[in-house]
């Protein structure tokens, strides 16, 4: 799209029309974007016309819709992030992804449905109804960034921007057959990202292939002096597309044997191992390895997050902004009511588990072992990255459950990326109900594991 624009084969308006008739046509079954400015994007498609006629500049996203998962701020344009409490919130600043998508012209479109306050893994627990899997419309698209991967899958945007706490952009990415890229922690501003959990939140790309994904995120990345965690680390990413695959040869990729050892579907195993054997046929050297204190993500995970979101859920009081109770007759009753009427089971059950992880003498028995094991489970992938370049294992190791069923339990490890502040790719390895690979990276190494798989992509092409 952008080099038919930049030679004038088409035009910014109607690569808009042609998304927002998409949308139209599709978005009653998919229920991807919870709010929509069809007038706004249309006029900023006019103004980028506008440029191209006078001969001037373009940014790298000139005249390129793109979804905004809900939970990341927008100025002046609603931002609920799935939920009762913020149905009507417009918030009177962008966050810092947005305005450097702003900056680059890139026009934002919609914002994209989500699991409320991202507290979810299959996108139902959102206030403004589930999205449905647009490959197979009886089953979830993942979560909590299943908006994003929806509206991905469905082709009714080209770009999406989400967040990933614990798998929530690589999940719905695998789920949907679409590309997810969350970025080593720190590489990408949260500065108006609504807080799910401090030390483990990360906003990341989605994509329906690695090119364009490296293209958003070369657009949002860098140093930001709003957010005290961005890093100063240079985080531009240039491919040299030409020596991909010579690339490969010689790559060592090791296969954590904790992942291979959990529950997977047979189908997802088979095609895993035919990913494996790709990467074997180009050069690459694979051999297994263990993560020893992997097993304990899920745990690590529950703990963190929950405790954070308990305290980040604080703000939502009835009393600055959002949703407000209407009868009440002292504090604490407008606190209970407005809270209890706003918000739903999901986001009531881990508030109320975290606050009984933070009460008393808690902290000392849950926070600060979970910490500890966080630090071993650094350590293991620090060994493990001190003799390989990537790691690889499948994203999920369940294929997408059916919307009406209750989610299976099982144990994918997909937080054991963030809790260590790795960087991670899932990009689809199967057609039809898809299949995710994922590869991960050492921290601030996120070109390794995109030039991998851009490979991968040439590969199986």
């Amino acid at each position: 799209m952008i080099e038919k624009l930049e030679k004038r084969e088409i035009s910014s308006r109607q690569i808009i029309e042609a998304h927002i008739a998409r949308i139209e046509e599709v978005e009653k079954d998919i229920n991807a974007f919870i709010s929509l400015d069809k007038e706004g994007a249309l006029k900023e498609a006019d103004l980028i016309d506008g440029k191209i006629k006078n001969g001037e500049e373009l940014g790298i996203l000139a005249g390129v819709p793109i979804g905004i998962k809900d939970n990341i701020i927008t100025k002046d344009f609603k931002t609920t992030a799935a939920s009762k409490m913020l149905e009507n919130f417009q918030p009177p600043y962008d966050a810092t992804v947005v305005a450097r998508i702003k900056e680059s012209q890139g026009i934002i479109i919609g914002k994209n449905n989500l699991d409320e306050f991202a507290m979810g893994g299959s996108n139902r627990t959102s206030y403004f109804g589930h999205v449905k899997n647009p490959l197979d419309r009886e089953r979830v698209p993942g979560g909590s960034s299943g908006g994003s991967a929806a509206a991905l899958a469905a082709r009714e945007i080209p770009l999406s921007l989400a967040s990933d706490t614990g798998g929530s952009i690589r999940q719905p990415a695998s789920y949907c057959g679409v590309v997810g890229l969350k970025p080593t922690y720190g590489t990408i501003s949260r500065y108006g990202l609504m807080p799910l959990s401090n030390s483990l939140d990360q906003i990341g790309v989605m994509a329906r292939d690695v090119k364009d994904a490296l293209l958003l995120l070369n657009s949002i990345s860098g140093y930001d002096k709003l957010d005290t965690t961005s890093t100063k680390t240079d985080t531009r990413i240039s491919i040299d597309e030409k020596t991909l695959l010579d690339d490969i040869k010689g790559l060592k990729i090791g296969l954590p044997r904790e992942f291979f050892q959990n529950d997977i579907d047979k189908s997802i195993k088979s095609e895993i191992d035919k990913s494996i054997n790709k990467f074997i046929e180009a050069g690459a050297i694979v051999e297994e390895v263990s993560l020893p204190h992997v097993k304990y993500s899920p745990e690590i995970y529950m703990v963190l997050c929950y405790g954070d979101a308990s305290s980040n859920m604080a703000r939502f009081d009835g009393i600055r902004y959002g949703y407000r109770a209407e009868d009440y007759e002292s504090l604490d009753e407008l606190y209970i009511k407005t809270r209890s009427e706003s918000l739903g089971y999901e986001v009531k059950k881990r508030i109320l588990l975290g606050t009984y992880l933070l009460s008393e003498n808690r902290g000392e028995e849950y926070f600060k072992k979970a910490q500890k094991l966080r630090s071993l489970l650094i350590e293991d992938f620090n060994q493990v990255f001190s003799s390989y370049d990537i790691i690889l294992t499948p994203t999920s190791p369940v294929l997408p459950h059916y919307i009406n069923k209750e989610k299976p339990y099982y144990r994918d490890f997909a937080e054991a990326v963030n809790i260590a502040g790795l960087c991670g790719i899932s990009l689809p390895c199967k057609d039809g109900l898809p299949i995710g690979l994922q590869l991960i990276g050492d921290r601030f190494k996120d070109e390794k594991i995109i030039k991998a798989a851009m490979a991968y992509e040439r590969m199986v092409e």
